[in-house]
């Protein structure tokens, strides 16, 4: 049994350890939300070409090439490094500078986030593999800033200073918010310093703490109703490694389960009715997230597991389903929009790849080249110059609790340079190194992901993220449906 597959931008939130961060919010319960960027897409390419990224800009390797998701593939086995050491309210909360995300310029989803009075935009990598929050602020060494124009359609990107808000405080040595008083020294002046160091590149941030207002809007059926935060952040002050050639961007918002996280904060203050939030993954690489949605009585369920030490969005699954067959494997998986692919250990890996090949018609490939290097995927198919429609299994893997989490893009197809026609597709898994599994951001598009911390359940649904708060009614699809291959690779 088959169906046909539609291409799309692959997604790929950062995931990076930042340092300690806390929350202090006046305002009233309710939900806030925002828009995503992805690193890759138009609007995040203008605004690197305004920050003077030009060369960087040009060396991006083509979408749909092999470079393209080897790269991806790059950039998510140093993340998996790190980690391998390591009722809906009515209203919801967003960032005052909107409610969109979206994803481009180098595989990350981006956000656009407005601190201190006057506010100034910054666009900050979101990221839910940490807990913290930093900008680059009083520079001492941070990517270059060759001009402050405003790109078109998109913000003036800047350094944030203390000096030029007159809501910001520094955050001392002596309060209860510095957790690394002993770092203290005549260097910092009395105030809290933080560091962060990351696996990739020799990258790290460091600066000291301060305290300023993070500026919020109230969504829901009403009009939209401003608010501000109080939120103690990373002054960084000096950049290294991948952040000074605009990996980081503006900044790191952490997303994470850990009590000092923006969204647990915001739970924690009152300021949102629910501490949960969901990301909405669109196929076209736009996406949502809104704080204190809890997802709807529709949604798909299943528990998170529990962990004693750095709790995770971890889940249990029972079975992989792929067509007309179903493998009864048991397996835990992190639930994670910082990965770009679906990273699986065996037996899980060789159940999913095995059946998928079994009910492929087209003939295996190797797309490694010089350029390319060697191609990741294991599982990789080569489509003819004629071809015009292309059927895929149905994917899909059951949780814990018996619910069943569509896969919708478990492929990527990819083209010919020169002549932009497609030339094969391959299956986005790949047998992973550490002793964990990883669910990506290729499992999740065309989904609602609610990450619910206060019932420790995952929930998901179809959605469409164009269209706020109302989840788009669609029927399962036909498991013997095909489309036209100009619709698959939606060019």
């Amino acid at each position: 049994m088959a169906r046909s597959n539609r291409y799309r931008q692959d997604l790929f939130v950062i995931a990076v350890a930042v340092a300690a961060a806390c929350l202090a919010v006046v305002g009233e319960a309710s939900c806030v939300g925002f828009d995503l960027h992805h690193r890759t897409s138009p609007v995040v390419r203008r605004w690197a070409e305004a920050r003077g990224h030009h060369a960087l800009a040009a060396e991006w390797p083509a979408k749909g090439s092999p470079e393209y998701y080897s790269e991806l593939s790059r950039h998510d086995r140093a993340l998996l490094a790190r980690r391998g050491l390591a009722g809906a309210a009515d209203e919801l909360l967003t960032f005052a500078a909107g409610n969109a995300t979206f994803q481009d310029l180098g595989f990350l989803y981006y956000a656009e986030v407005a601190l201190g009075t006057p506010n100034a935009t910054f666009l900050v990598a979101l990221d839910t593999g940490s807990d913290l929050f930093w900008v680059p602020c009083d520079c001492k060494q941070c990517a270059p800033l060759s001009n402050n124009a405003t790109a078109e359609g998109g913000p003036q990107l800047r350094e944030y200073s203390p000096r030029l808000s007159s809501t910001s405080t520094p955050v001392t040595c002596d309060s209860p918010l510095c957790d690394r008083p002993n770092a203290c020294s005549a260097a910092t002046n009395g105030s809290c310093p933080y560091g962060v160091r990351y696996v990739s590149a020799n990258t790290s941030s460091s600066g000291v703490l301060v305290q300023d207002v993070l500026h919020l809007t109230r969504e829901g059926p009403g009009p939209a109703a401003p608010l501000q935060a109080l939120v103690v952040f990373g002054c960084g002050q000096v950049q290294t490694g991948a952040f000074l050639d605009g990996a980081g961007f503006d900044g790191l918002l952490g997303l994470g389960m850990d009590r000092v996280s923006v969204p647990s904060v915001l739970a924690s203050s009152g300021l949102v009715a629910s501490n949960s939030f969901s990301m909405c993954f669109g196929d076209d690489g736009v996406g949502r997230i809104n704080f204190g949605d809890a997802g709807s009585r529709g949604q798909a369920e299943t528990p998170f597991i529990p962990r004693s030490t750095h709790p995770t969005y971890n889940v249990s699954f029972t079975t992989i389903n792929v067509g007309s067959e179903s493998a009864p494997v048991e397996f835990a998986a992190i639930m994670d929009s910082g990965t770009s692919f679906t990273y699986l250990n065996d037996p899980e890996y060789t159940a999913l790849a095995t059946n998928f090949n079994s009910q492929i018609r087209e003939r295996r490939a190797n797309f490694s080249s010089g350029s390319a290097g060697r191609f990741p995927f294991e599982y990789c198919y080569r489509l003819s110059p004629e071809q015009t429609e292309v059927e895929l299994p149905v994917v899909s893997l059951t949780s814990a609790g018996g619910a069943q989490f569509p896969v919708t893009d478990p492929i990527i197809v990819f083209s010919d340079r020169a002549s932009s026609r497609a030339v094969g597709y391959c299956l986005a898994i790949l047998k992973n190194n550490f002793a964990i599994n990883i669910v990506g951001q290729n499992f999740m598009t065309g989904l609602k992901v609610v990450f619910d911390r206060e019932r420790s359940v995952l929930g998901w649904q179809k959605f469409d993220c164009k269209i706020g708060h109302a989840p788009l009614v669609v029927a399962l699809p036909d498991w013997m449906k095909s489309t036209a291959l100009s619709e698959i690779l939606n060019v």
